[in-house]
């Protein structure tokens, strides 16, 4: 039968049943192509002037080296030919099976879950969530300890998982020295023990460590709600698992890892549903107060965490606030602080920060945690201080001299930097230090943030230029 010829051009009683056959199935995979095209994430593969590579929906492109093979692709009419052995490249939202004992999310509760992140119906997570995910940076490399990380409000959940994976890999996980190198030292397998480990950490402890509860995503829509989920296609789809124990916690997300690391898996999302969920809508009532009745924030055309996220993930109460214990507020209404030392710390810095607004100040509870890792606000901006001795913060002699590691998660990095922080230096001393280096070096951004821990302490960046 020759191929060249075509339907229409053939006698219908010459269409074996194969022929029929083949071309029906050739219609059903383009039909599933174009409606899994019309929901949401999925990219195309094309030939252009730079070789091959593929194209998003928005349009934006994507190297052949990030689509990962060297397949061609169809490209439209007029642009190129269609060849047999092209191939698509759709990455899907990972789906799991619906018979894993889960139960479907009710109309209740994606409607008590968008209220409790939004305070109202109309609004959903944009492109720039959906497409955030936990993804390590290579394994045995400088940063391969690291996440890769994404702007906007994606970045303070990322950057707050990304302390807790520190401090799993160095000071929690059995038979490893605390050291840089063992942070560097990771496989792939390492990379996600590590990752199931630290999200079932802490879902179980925002459990008060009675249970977790886990969203994903099956091929069924199971809720019916009134939300409009025209723009936010899978929370109709999530089945909730839950689980008493810790371990047993951790062996789903490990066998399930997919659908937090995975290409358009909307990892980052379903990780703050779950989170959601297992502090329970009664606990997040109690731990928020006046000021703060809701976790995520509109802001400059993108939404943003709440403090009280960042306080869920590091200390597993919802927090509103970073001073220490209750406080009173302007209008006489108590507010809620950190109540126990997290194991996490916490620092921030902004030039536009009152230093005498107290409910402001970062409390000792953040600041002195009990592992040497401090998630960083700097101008709306995260990144990771660690230092790799665990007695920094119950030794007072340790604290004359050492070492911290900082992680900006700027794509430009390429490894940690490296800075002596010497909290015993003379005041006219540390005065002279920084006039030799100019002003930008006086100011620099990080250094405020580390001396709202170590008042007057002098930095020294170890030969490289102060970026942050």
């Amino acid at each position: 039968m020759d191929p060249e010829i075509s339907v229409q051009e053939r006698d219908p009683l010459e269409l074996d049943l194969n022929e029929v056959t083949r071309k029906l199935l050739f219609l059903e995979q383009w039909r599933g192509i174009f409606r899994l095209g019309s929901s949401g994430n999925y990219s195309v593969k094309v030939k252009n002037e730079e070789g091959l590579g593929a194209q998003n929906h928005d349009g934006s492109h994507l190297s052949a080296k990030e689509t990962g093979d060297g397949s061609g692709m169809f490209l439209a009419q007029g642009q190129g030919q269609l060849t047999s052995s092209s191939v698509c490249s759709i990455p899907r939202l990972p789906v799991i099976s619906s018979k894993l004992h889960g139960f479907p999310i009710s109309p209740a509760t994606a409607s008590m879950l968008q209220r409790s992140l939004f305070g109202n119906m109309n609004q959903v997570l944009g492109g720039d969530w959906r497409k955030a995910h936990f993804k390590f940076h290579e394994p045995f490399s400088d940063l391969a300890f690291a996440l890769q990380v994404k702007k906007g409000g994606v970045q303070s959940i990322q950057m707050a998982v990304q302390g807790c994976i520190i401090k799993y890999l160095l000071f929690t996980r059995e038979g490893k020295d605390c050291s840089l190198h063992s942070l560097c030292n990771l496989s792939q397998r390492e990379q996600e023990r590590a990752l199931a480990a630290v999200l079932a950490g802490i879902l179980w402890t925002a459990g008060a460590a009675q249970k977790a509860i886990i969203c994903f995503v099956t091929e069924d829509i199971h809720s019916a709600s009134t939300l409009d989920y025209s723009s936010d296609s899978f929370i109709e789809r999530l089945q909730l698992c839950e689980f008493s124990e810790k371990e047993a916690t951790e062996k789903f997300i490990y066998d399930h890892l997919q659908c937090f690391k995975g290409e358009g898996s909307h990892g980052v999302i379903l990780f703050l549903y779950s989170l959601v969920l297992s502090r329970t809508f009664e606990r997040l009532q109690k731990d928020l107060d006046t000021t703060t009745t809701h976790l995520l924030q509109s802001q400059a055309g993108g939404v943003l965490c709440r403090q009280a996220v960042l306080n869920l993930i590091l200390t597993g109460r919802a927090s509103p606030n970073v001073f220490n214990g209750y406080e009173e507020g302007r209008s006489e209404e108590t507010l809620h602080g950190v109540l126990t030392r997290s194991d996490i710390g916490y620092l921030q810095w902004s030039k536009d920060t009152s230093e005498g607004d107290r409910l402001s100040q970062v409390g000792s509870m953040l600041k002195t945690p009990t592992f040497p890792i401090w998630l960083c606000n700097i101008h709306g901006n995260y990144s990771i201080l660690f230092c790799t001795n665990r007695q920094l913060l119950s030794d007072w002699k340790m604290e004359r001299v050492f070492d911290l590691h900082f992680y900006s998660g700027q794509p430009s990095q390429k490894k940690p930097v490296q800075l002596t922080i010497d909290t015993h230096s003379h005041h006219w001393q540390g005065a002279d230090h920084e006039d030799k280096h100019g002003s930008e070096r006086r100011f620099s951004s990080l250094e405020m943030a580390i001396r709202t821990k170590w008042r007057e302490a002098t930095i020294n960046w170890n030969g490289t230029i102060p970026f942050f």
